[in-house]
């Protein structure tokens, strides 16, 4: 691993390095960030896969590495040695010619392909959205709560998401579990078969250029409302806005993979965070007791900082010649911005190892800042609301049935998530349903 220190600490006797990656350091990562905060905040460093990145894990570098237009989405950019070939993206997307997305592109393209999809998820459409938001929640928290007990992770917080999702772009109800499957070997990574995710990925291309040829032949000559995402694609293809078909299905299946994963450990961090922070938990619960919102929503922006579900911003690469927090970095050189550092960072945010639900101050980077800020940023805060308002709510003495150091973090670079989060509450009579 190559160390190359900040200037001002050079003279100075520091702590040794952390490890980075192992199975501790994706446990509780908090203290390797503060280190390398401290003493190297923009480091190269040799990943996992054997790929050389720079790691940037200070507050103000981070948000310039993601707002800054040398920095490219461009995965033709990588100064790439053969070892490292395909290592740097969704495991099977260059195969399925999946790679024409908006995590890989940048402006003009990148420009037409936002603003096609930006119509799905404006405040408006969101809120149109929210009933059926609530009625999948109560759903899946019906099938459980005369139990006693569960695994959120796998009986809510992942397929919550997805149904969602699906339901959004416009996937069939009797396709839907099919997503599932597919979704849900994506995010075992190492948990699965050897290739499952590649394959997976191949499935759900095949799926998607069959949907959306079905749903080309079947499109009326006028949207109606509330139409579905996948057929407005298909709308604005067909009207000049050249959308290939490549584009089309690269752009649905990016939008249930970034939409699903990343909500799914919204859920799962948050709701783990609450139930390890009781008096913060407490506070919300008696906040949404007297029907109010406010605590919600600033509680559900402090978990997205306190404990993200997007460990490192997507990958960039060097364009040309530039300086980061001291660092000379080259061009074809990858850059990972580590979000989940950055909003610990105590230079832009009072007491940050502290979970706040009321902190006021918090311009966080959990979706990102730039013009990659999170197209579903709004779907997702209100999935994430949603989901946690009604479990607290309805399982009101939910508590936690593992110890926490028992509980396993999926290992994986980019994403920070639980791979279960078993839970016990007093189990609710049957009619109890949702509100």
């Amino acid at each position: 691993m190559t160390d190359q220190f900040h200037p001002d600490h050079a003279a100075h006797p520091h702590p040794a390095p952390p490890d980075l990656f192992t199975w501790e350091f994706a446990a509780d990562p908090y203290p390797a960030y503060a280190w390398l905060r401290e003493y190297a905040p923009v480091r190269r460093t040799r990943l996992p896969s054997g790929v050389e990145a720079w790691l940037v894990t200070r507050y103000a570098d981070a948000r310039q590495a993601l707002a800054d237009q040398r920095l490219s989405k461009n995965p033709a950019h990588h100064d790439e040695p053969a070892h490292a070939k395909g290592k740097t993206g969704i495991p099977g997307e260059r195969k399925a010619e999946l790679m024409t997305h908006l995590l890989n592109i940048d402006p003009p393209d990148h420009t037409r392909l936002r603003r096609l999809v930006s119509k799905a998820f404006t405040p408006r459409r969101v809120a149109e959205f929210a009933p059926r938001v609530q009625e999948l929640t109560d759903h899946l928290i019906d099938r459980f709560a005369q139990t006693g007990s569960a695994d959120l992770i796998h009986e809510f917080a992942f397929p919550l998401p997805i149904y969602a999702i699906c339901d959004l772009l416009g996937v069939p109800r009797e396709d839907q579990d099919d997503f599932r499957d597919w979704a849900g070997m994506m995010i075992r990574h190492g948990g699965g078969p050897r290739g499952g995710v590649a394959r997976s990925v191949k499935k759900m291309r095949g799926y998607l250029a069959e949907l959306i040829h079905r749903k080309r032949e079947a499109l009326p000559a006028e949207p109606t409302p509330g139409e579905d995402l996948i057929s407005g694609l298909i709308r604005a293809s067909d009207h000049g806005e050249h959308l290939t078909e490549n584009e089309a299905a690269a752009m649905a299946f990016i939008l249930l993979f970034a939409g699903f994963e990343t909500t799914v450990n919204l859920i799962g961090n948050g709701t783990y965070a609450l139930l390890t922070h009781p008096e913060q938990r407490r506070r919300l619960q008696e906040s949404l007791a007297r029907g109010e919102r406010d605590l919600l929503e600033t509680g559900v922006e402090e978990l997205l900082r306190y404990d993200g579900p997007v460990e490192l911003a997507t990958w960039r690469f060097a364009t040309e010649p530039l300086t980061l927090g001291g660092q000379d970095i080259a061009p074809g050189d990858p850059v990972l911005v580590v979000l989940a550092a950055a909003d610990r960072d105590p230079e832009r945010f009072a007491d940050p190892d502290v979970l706040d639900l009321a902190r006021r101050d918090n311009q966080h980077l959990g979706y990102g800042h730039g013009i990659h800020y999170c197209l579903g940023a709004p779907l997702a805060r209100l999935e994430g609301q949603t989901a946690l308002a009604t479990l607290l709510t309805r399982l009101p003495d939910l508590r936690l049935a593992a110890d926490p150091a028992d509980l396993r973090w999926r290992g994986g670079l980019i994403m920070r998530g639980l791979r279960t989060l078993p839970v016990e509450f007093t189990p609710l009579r049957a009619g109890a349903g949702g509100q």
